[in-house]
């Protein structure tokens, strides 16, 4: 009993201390992404046009848990980096993650008039206004990522530069949306393995880059840099189970987005697939993936607060 007591206790300090750096990264995160879009331009910019520049900090500050930003923070922390290089990754990964929320939730995406709780870009200000501001904070995600600010050694950033066009873009986050509006009008459903590969990219891989990213930063090695992207996949893949999972049982006023468009819309869901019960256990098979990835790092009680953040996406609640 005192065994089973102290176990409890342990995984309940490691549930705080995660909690105390996920909202430490938010607050890093928040105010440097404040700077990044001040009024001011940079050298080289003409003008920083008033009203783009709000629709860009309306979509970018004051909301989400900052995930994302977190992961790098944390997977470069492992091995002892931390500070501008780490905190600038992760504004650029944010403002790329912002971006697609916004085109995203436009009409001829997703159509939604909610995100965070409050009116979508579009609906805020316009269309043409959300699209343009989508466009800024894509554009200046490889801005922050390519100036020396972020890390003196150029190869180092050309890295990083790669490593997140790449999720990010054709083979990526934009090529998942693809296929995932492709196939609400297709004639036939995805299959498992269809769905499994849409989800990887249109979700996924911004959570591996974030994961990729600390190694980069880091200097980690080719085995360290492949269990990191074995949690970074696994990671992935359980957050959008979960997501689909909230999708179908969760609530408007706690999601601060509409729930139940998934199924309104046709959109190819592990829930749809597997049913709920089915979606629930593939979510904590991913769980244990990952953390599993994670002990091949060979990076000990570092890993600890990682594993936590595994757990944290599938038991999420919005």
């Amino acid at each position: 009993m005192l065994l089973e007591k102290e176990s409890l206790m342990d995984a309940a300090a490691r549930a705080e201390e995660f909690r105390r750096r996920l909202d430490a990264a938010a607050d890093a995160t928040e105010s440097a992404l404040d700077a990044l879009l001040a009024p001011a331009a940079l050298p080289g910019e003409i003008v920083r046009p008033a009203r783009l520049l709000e629709a860009m900090r309306y979509s970018t500050l004051g909301g989400g848990k900052r995930l994302r930003p977190f992961l790098v923070i944390e997977s470069a922390r492992l091995f002892g980096v931390e500070g501008a290089s780490a905190i600038r990754t992760a504004c650029a990964l944010e403002m790329i993650h912002c971006y697609s929320l916004v085109h995203d939730d436009l009409p001829a995406m997703d159509d939604d008039d909610l995100r965070r709780g409050r009116p979508t870009a579009h609906k805020a200000f316009d269309e043409a206004t959300a699209i343009l501001s989508g466009d800024g904070l894509l554009t200046y995600a490889f801005d922050v990522i390519a100036d020396p600010a972020t890390h003196p050694d150029g190869g180092l950033r050309a890295a990083l530069v790669l490593a997140l066009a790449r999720a990010a873009g054709l083979g990526g986050m934009v090529g998942g949306q693809a296929l995932d509006l492709a196939a609400e009008t297709a004639g036939t459903p995805l299959t498992i393995d269809e769905t499994l590969q849409m989800q990887a990219m249109k979700t996924g891989a911004l959570l591996r880059f974030a994961v990729d990213a600390g190694g980069i930063l880091g200097g980690a090695t080719p085995a360290q840099a492949d269990a990191l992207l074995r949690y970074g996949k696994a990671l992935g893949a359980a957050f959008q189970v979960a997501d689909d999972i909230l999708d179908a049982e969760g609530d408007t006023a706690a999601l601060g987005k509409r729930a139940g468009k998934d199924a309104e819309r046709g959109k190819a869901t592990l829930v749809g697939l597997l049913g709920l019960a089915g979606a629930k256990a593939r979510c904590e098979a991913l769980v244990e993936e990952a953390t599993t990835a994670l002990l091949e790092t060979g990076l000990g009680e570092k890993t600890e607060i990682l594993a936590e953040a595994a757990r944290f996406v599938a038991a999420r609640r919005s």
